[in-house]
């Protein structure tokens, strides 16, 4: 059976992952996924970092885990990089430099239109095939980059056709350093919203943890959903943490306003080196299909409120005056920017490489 090198170090890459593998049924996968797609040699949980700090106490491990990968992609047929291009970009390297010519396909790409666009050309020298899940990103490389597609449309089934719904959903994300930061404000909300079904969405991570530990005695407010896709489709609206589940907000239709808050030296040093507007996939991409510097544009899909910005009072303001008829017109937009889903042709590139 042939086989695949993976390093797929972000959750959301092992939910594109597992769609990419219902294409790839005789390869065996061998690296960094999850547990249920293969038997890894590390787990993704293993590199999780939240901020800067993190990553200091975690250097040496990152040095061997990538030494040991690049060694391990001399038994495979080819390299899958996704996502993580601290970690990816560094493998590209040690794997050329043990073999120049193992295939290398880097699918989602690190978003070099934000900050450290030299990332750029290193991704181009060192890899042989570059999978872009943005319709914009080509235009940051000179060749072997290709737009494939968004991976989120091959995994939502859900679009709405109206503004009808019922209940509120709060998504305050899936890192625990997150959801202390802003469960305690979504929580506030919810108790002023006293006629609404309030949903939490919990990450399948944990599902079978004591989720009380986790967000405190007011989940009790509460429904719990671990079904994120179908709840915001049912939902009038939606509290979101920034990350992926804006996007999948915007492309299902509810609308929705984006909350955030990070640790107050990390912000301020990624403040520093990323000069963005927005922060929320969904209005980065508005931009873009409006003519404008993604991320740097004036136009805006959803509110976004960061840091002191995030308040109680901002967030049921922003419910109260958003305009559900126009958010419906105009998430459409992006759905249809974004054309079609990513697996099938990644697949394809992945079966021409093998063969």
């Amino acid at each position: 059976m042939q086989k695949i090198l993976i390093s797929a170090l972000e959750p959301s890459s092992n939910i594109h992952l597992r769609e990419l593998k219902k294409y790839l049924k005789n390869v065996e996968f061998i690296g960094i996924f999850e547990e249920d797609l293969g038997n890894p040699i590390y787990s993704p949980k293993e590199f999780a970092i939240m901020g800067f700090g993190d990553i200091l106490g975690k250097i040496s491990f990152f040095y061997n885990a990538n030494k040991k990968m690049a060694d391990l992609a001399m038994q495979a047929d080819m390299a899958l990089l996704m996502d993580a291009s601290s970690f990816n970009i560094p493998l590209a390297k040690n794997i050329k430099r043990l073999d120049s010519k193992k295939p290398i396909i880097y699918y989602i790409l690190p978003q070099v239109w934000a900050w450290k666009s030299w990332r750029a050309k290193k991704i181009e020298y060192y890899c042989d095939k570059l999978g872009a899940i943005l319709p914009f990103e080509t235009s940051f490389y000179k060749n072997k980059v290709s737009y494939v597609g968004h991976p989120l449309l091959d995994e939502i089934h859900y679009q709405k056709q109206s503004i009808a719904g019922e209940g509120i959903v709060f998504m305050p994300g899936s890192r625990r350093g997150e959801i202390k930061r802003i469960f305690p404000i979504f929580a506030q909300v919810a108790k002023k919203l006293i006629d609404k079904k309030k949903i939490l969405i919990v990450p399948q991570c944990f599902e079978n943890m004591n989720l009380e530990s986790i967000y405190g005695e007011e989940i009790n407010l509460f429904e719990i959903s671990f079904n994120a896709h179908q709840s915001l489709y049912e939902a009038e609206f939606a509290f979101i943490c920034s990350g992926t589940a804006t996007l999948e907000a915007a492309l299902i239709g509810t609308p929705f306003v984006l909350a955030y808050r990070a640790r107050k030296l990390d912000f301020a040093i990624a403040k520093f080196f990323v000069k963005l507007s927005y922060i929320g996939l969904a209005n980065i991409f508005y931009n873009a299909l409006n003519g404008e510097n993604p991320g740097r544009g004036k136009t805006k899909l959803h509110q976004e409120f960061i840091q002191d910005e995030l308040s109680v009072k901002n967030l049921l303001e922003a419910y109260d005056k958003t305009d559900k008829e126009k958010f419906l017109i105009e998430s459409d937009k992006i759905r249809r920017y974004l054309k079609h889903g990513s697996a099938k042709n990644i697949a394809e590139w992945i079966k021409l490489t093998l063969n």
